[in-house]
């Protein structure tokens, strides 16, 4: 097979292994599933109905336009349809933006640690990587500009709030962001976890400007990571040139009515996010009652300070996942000294109670 010379230069990865190849190679199932940012909570019934009845009309092709989804989405933003492009779910669309502007030797901006999926697509097309750290644990949005400026960066990559540290700015200092976006740059910006974050972190959403792409999810607070569908919010000339590259019938007839009826029930998303709240609050005094270090999180997980470094903290996670429970954690120092735990039921919580201090233990060397 003859590949492209990008395509031959790079390894062969898998940005995050699944906990169903965790669970194959292990040979037995997780007792806790709380380290890939799903909502255990699930869909919204409306959605869940939705969905069973399109099931019997699948074999339809999906409305390449997301006509009806993109109307309710304009509504609820109060921007138009023209300003929405829905996708195959954030990944998707960030592997389209990363298409429409990188080519090889085009420089891209972003954290070192941010969300690894959109440096994958980078390297995919080609594309030069330059980064600044985390400060603080927040990705640094001053030093991020001052980045993209100097090195003439096309994209920039940025989270709000961010994963995987779970930290947020407020909406006055993304805005300083979106302002300081050069001329020839296009910021990304990443708002999957917004749902969850508190008021007043969110800019207002400004269509006129073609220098930002806001991308949004249903995979988050809507429950419906499995469906694939996620949508982005830009000025409608950026919005359109979509249209010239991407799978227009990538969404499938499913996950469009799935999310039509998730916007529709408030009441459910309001219930997710106030149990996603307590689902923190619980994992941070697990985390205190052992001597570690919760941090402040605006998303629907909790980055666990192990109070050592970046081999301890694997340690841990190997130690927890060998009791069955899955968690992740960043894969860069000095983020890595981190174990990233998701909001997940009582019962959830209650296996990583029970395993977190017998890990701890292991990972310290002292037998149990």
């Amino acid at each position: 097979m003859h590949f492209t010379p990008i395509v031959e230069s790079l390894p062969s990865v898998v940005p995050f292994v699944g906990p169903e190849t965790q669970e194959r190679a292990r040979g037995r199932k997780f007792r806790a599933r709380i380290g890939a940012n799903e909502s255990v909570f699930g869909p919204s019934p409306r959605a869940v109905e939705a969905m069973r009845h399109a099931a019997a009309e699948v074999w339809k092709y999906c409305d390449p336009e997301n006509h009806d989804l993109k109307q309710a989405l304009a509504a609820l933003h109060g921007v138009g349809p023209q300003n929405i492009v829905v996708g195959e779910g954030i990944d998707g669309l960030f592997g389209y933006a990363v298409r429409l502007c990188v080519e090889p030797g085009v420089t891209v901006a972003t954290s070192l640690g941010a969300y690894p999926t959109f440096n994958f697509h980078v390297a995919g097309y080609g594309g030069r990587l330059v980064t600044v750290p985390y400060r603080d644990d927040r990705e640094d949005p001053e030093a991020l500009i001052a980045l993209a400026k100097r090195e003439a960066a096309r994209l920039i990559f940025f989270a709000n709030p961010d994963n995987p540290m779970g930290s947020c700015w407020d909406a006055a200092t993304v805005q300083r962001l979106i302002d300081g976006v050069p001329e020839g740059s296009v910021l990304c910006l990443d708002e999957a976890y917004c749902e969850f974050a508190p008021p007043g972190t969110t800019p207002a959403i400004d269509v006129s400007d073609p220098h930002v792409l806001r991308f949004r999810t249903f995979s988050k607070a809507h429950g419906m990571a499995g469906a694939r569908i996620g949508y982005a919010i830009g000025e409608s000339g950026l919005i359109k040139s979509f249209d010239k590259i991407r799978n227009h019938f990538g969404v499938n007839r499913i996950a469009q009515v799935g999310a039509l009826a998730s916007l529709q029930d408030t009441a459910h998303l309001a219930g997710v996010v106030g149990k996603v709240s307590a689902a923190r609050e619980r994992i941070a005094a697990i985390a205190r009652a052992n001597g570690l270090k919760p941090l402040p999180s605006a998303a629907n997980f909790v980055a666990v300070d192990c109070r050592n470094d970046g081999a301890f903290a694997r340690r841990v996670l190997s130690e927890l996942i060998s009791r069955d429970v899955f968690v992740r954690m960043p894969g860069v120092s000095p983020l890595d000294r981190c174990i990233r735990v998701s909001a997940g039921l009582p019962s959830d919580l209650d296996v990583f109670e029970e395993a977190l201090p017998r890990a701890l233990g292991a990972a310290a060397g002292r037998r149990p």
